[in-house]
C-alpha cells in the first residue's frame, strides 16, 4: 500500500463506465491519481472535465506512479488481457470490467497470473450490488425459498434498435464473439449464480442477428450516445442482437434467460424470479428498492429497500435510509467498499460478496457453452472451472 494520503487509485478508460469508477470511487473516499485515456488529448480532456489531477500519457507512465495502489480496468473488451496482465506484473491489485477476456483461454490466463501473485482481484459485477440482490442471497442460503427449482429473467435494452446505432462493442475484434449475451446477458448469468448459489452446468441457445448491415461513422462515437453521423459506412455484422437460453443447474433446477439490445423503450430492463419449493423471489432493475415476494397461502409482499428489515449483506450494501432510491451509481460504490476494505485489510475475504477473477471465467465458460450451443442446436455442457494450480503448470 501507498503511505500518506492512503490508497491511491488509477483508471484506464475515460468514457461512460470509466466515468462512474471515477465517481464512485471518490465517493467512498479513495484517492483517484489519475487516468489513462485512448489517447494522450483525450485523457488530458476527460481529466479536466473530472477534476481528476493526472491523464498519464501511456500505462506503462501509469505503472510507473508508486503512488497507484489499484488499476480499475474499463478500456474495450479487447484489452482487457494485456492491460490486467501488465498490471498484476507491476505488483498492482486490479479491478476489470467484465469480461476478462476475448475467451476463456484468455480470463483463465488472468486467473492463474493472480493467483501466482497474491494480489486483489475483482470483476466489475456491479449488478449484484444492489443491496436487494445481496438479501436475495442471503434468503436462498437461508432456505427461505426452499430448494431452488426455476429460474428465469430477462435483459433487455434498445440502444442499438437502429442501424445507424453504432458502438466498437458491434466489432468482434474489439468487443468479443458474443455481443448481447457478453455484454449483458453476463451480467443475468453472474447474478443468478451469485443468488442461486448453484452453478449453471448446461446451456441450450438461439440467438439471431436481425440488423445484419449498420452503418458506422467514419469518427469515434460514444457508448448509448443519441447523435447520428452523417458520414458513415456499411458494415457487415456477425454478432447477435438476441438471445434465449435454456439453462440447467448444479442442483437440477432449470432456468430461461432471453436477451436482447434491440427491444424499443427497455432502457437497461433486468429482471430475475427464483421460483423454490417454499417460496418465490423477483425483481426489476428499473424499480431497484422493490423485491417482490411470493407465496401459495398467504398474501404476497413487496419488501422495500431497507436496511432495518434486511439482513447483513444487504445492509453493508445499502447507504441511503429506507424510501431514498438507490440505484445503477450506488452499486459502484457499494462493489467498491466491499473490495476496498479487503485491499485495505491486505488479503480478499473467505467469500467475497464480489466477483473475482474466477467468477469472471466461469461466466466466460458458460458463455462459450452458449456460443457452441447455438452452432450446433443442442445442449452443451459447461466446462469445470479449470483448477489454478493446472492453469499456472
Amino acid at each position: 500500500m501507498s503511505e500518506g494520503s492512503g490508497i491511491g487509485a488509477a483508471v484506464i478508460g475515460t468514457g461512460f463506465i470509466g466515468t462512474v469508477h471515477v465517481e464512485q470511487l471518490r465517493r467512498i473516499g479513495v484517492q483517484v491519481r489519475g487516468v489513462l485515456g485512448s489517447t494522450p488529448e483525450r485523457g488530458q480532456a476527460r481529466a479536466a472535465e473530472l477534476g481528476v489531477p493526472r491523464a498519464y500519457a501511456s500505462l506503462e507512465a501509469l505503472l510507473a506512479d508508486d503512488s497507484v495502489d489499484v488499476v480499475h480496468v474499463t478500456s474495450p473488451n479487447h484489452l482487457h488481457l494485456p492491460h490486467a496482465q501488465a498490471v498484476l506484473a507491476a505488483g498492482r491489485h486490479v479491478v476489470c470490467e467484465k469480461p476478462l477476456g476475448l475467451t476463456a483461454a484468455e480470463s483463465g490466463e488472468l486467473v492463474a497470473q493472480a493467483a501466482a501473485t497474491g494480489l486483489m482481484n475483482a470483476v466489475n459485477f456491479n449488478i449484484r450490488f444492489y443491496p436487494l440482490n445481496q438479501h436475495a442471497r442471503e434468503l436462498v442460503a437461508s432456505d427461505a425459498l426452499g430448494a431452488v427449482r426455476f429460474v428465469t429473467g430477462h435483459y433487455f435494452q434498445d440502444w442499438l434498435l437502429l442501424d445507424t446505432d453504432w458502438n466498437w462493442r458491434l466489432e468482434p475484434e474489439k468487443g468479443g464473439s458474443l455481443r448481447a449475451v457478453g455484454d449483458i446477458g453476463s451480467h443475468w448469468l453472474d447474478l443468478m449464480t451469485f443468488a442461486t448459489g448453484q452453478r449453471i452446468t448446461a446451456v441450450m441457445a438461439d440467438m439471431a442477428t436481425f440488423i445484419p448491415v449498420r452503418q458506422e461513422p467514419r469518427g469515434p462515437i460514444e457508448t448509448f450516445a443519441t447523435e447520428r453521423s452523417s458520414d458513415t459506412q456499411a458494415r457487415p455484422i456477425a454478432t447477435e442482437d438476441v438471445a434465449s437460453v435454456l439453462l440447467r443447474f448444479e442442483n437440477g433446477a432449470r432456468g430461461a434467460l432471453c436477451v436482447s439490445q434491440i427491444s424499443a423503450g427497455r432502457k437497461n430492463s433486468l429482471q430475475w424470479e427464483i421460483d423454490g419449493s417454499a417460496g418465490a423471489a423477483a425483481w426489476d432493475s428499473e424499480a431497484p428498492d422493490h423485491l417482490w415476494l411470493g407465496h401459495r397461502d398467504r398474501p404476497n409482499e413487496i419488501l422495500q429497500r431497507n436496511p432495518a428489515l434486511m439482513g447483513p449483506a444487504g445492509r453493508a450494501a445499502a447507504a441511503l435510509p429506507a424510501g431514498h432510491v438507490e440505484g445503477f451509481a450506488d452499486t459502484f460504490a457499494a462493489l467498491f467498499r466491499a473490495i476496498y476494505a479487503d485491499v485495505a485489510a491486505g488479503r480478499p475475504a473467505e467469500r467475497p460478496a464480489y466477483a473475482t477473477f474466477a467468477d469472471g471465467h466461469d461466466e466466460m465458460l458458460v458463455g462459450d457453452a452458449i456460443a457452441q450451443s447455438a452452432r450446433a442446436g443442442g445442449w452443451v455442457e459447461v466446462q469445470s472451472t479449470t483448477p489454478v494450480a493446472a492453469a499456472i503448470g
